[in-house]
């Protein structure tokens, strides 16, 4: 009498029967699948079929188990992008919320300069007027300053002569003998001389 791993040999190697297939078998069914498919060629032909139709659905199972794990790791992949553009998309608002503030602050301070600048403008005009009240004031000065020269030198010019005509005449009158006179004549012609 043969094992029951003798005959799950035997239907391996005789009619391609998978040990795994005859494993929840007993002894007696494994003896009596021998001696059908021995007897009977339909029922061998049967078995060929489902053998074929068992390793078509493995090569499928294979296919699409590979397929499952490519579908697996495409999904981690995915998830993994998804993820990172999640993170993403939040450093984005975050980022988008602090230019949006920037924007304000520098909205603000636009208002700000400019209100400088039409301050800055009306005292540049407030300026421009008093440089032109100045200059007008300027030209003004410049030209009593040059009235004042004239009248300097004119004035100079006749005390020179007020000066020159005394000489002469002072030094005409100390021709004269009287001392005293002449002594006093002396001190007025040396102080108008200065």
């Amino acid at each position: 009498m043969k094992s029951k791993s003798q005959l799950q040999t035997i239907l391996k190697e005789d009619y391609g029967i998978n040990k795994n297939v005859t494993q929840s078998l007993s002894l007696e069914d494994c003896e009596k699948l021998l001696i059908l498919l021995s007897n009977h060629p339909s029922a061998e032909k049967l078995v060929e079929s489902f053998i074929e139709k068992n390793n078509e659905l493995s090569r499928n199972n294979r296919y699409y188990g590979q397929r499952r794990s490519q579908a697996e790791k495409k999904l981690q992949q995915l998830q993994a992008e998804y993820q990172k553009t999640q993170k993403s998309i939040v450093e984005l608002e975050e980022a988008n919320k602090e230019l949006l503030n920037r924007k304000g602050f520098l909205s603000v301070e636009q208002q700000q300069l400019e209100a400088q600048i039409k301050t800055l403008e009306a005292q540049n005009q407030g300026l421009s007027s008093k440089v032109q009240t100045l200059t007008i004031k300027n030209d003004e000065l410049i030209e009593a300053n040059d009235l004042l020269k004239k009248d300097n030198k004119d004035l100079k010019n006749t005390v020179d002569q007020i000066r020159l005509k005394l000489a002469q005449d002072i030094n005409a009158l100390l021709q004269y003998e009287d001392s005293e006179l002449r002594k006093a004549m002396i001190r007025l012609f040396r102080w108008t001389l200065g």
